[in-house]
């Protein structure tokens, strides 16, 4: 199990409100932002992805 440590992260009003509706009944906001950590690196990904191939020049590989 990880450690647990309290941190406080100041966040807007707004931030606050909408975060609370994204969580699902019995997530803690720690699950939550986990989520969202993981959904933004896959995002980044496949947007590196895509950037990659449409800018990339690709060499034809010999088996």
């Amino acid at each position: 199990m990880a450690m647990l440590a309290t941190k406080r992260i100041p966040v807007t009003e707004t931030v606050w409100t909408e975060s609370s509706e994204l969580k699902s009944r019995g997530q803690t906001y720690s699950e939550l932002m986990k989520e969202m950590i993981e959904d933004k690196k896959k995002t980044r990904l496949f947007r590196d992805l895509e950037k990659t191939e449409a800018e990339g020049e690709f060499v034809e590989l010999t088996w």
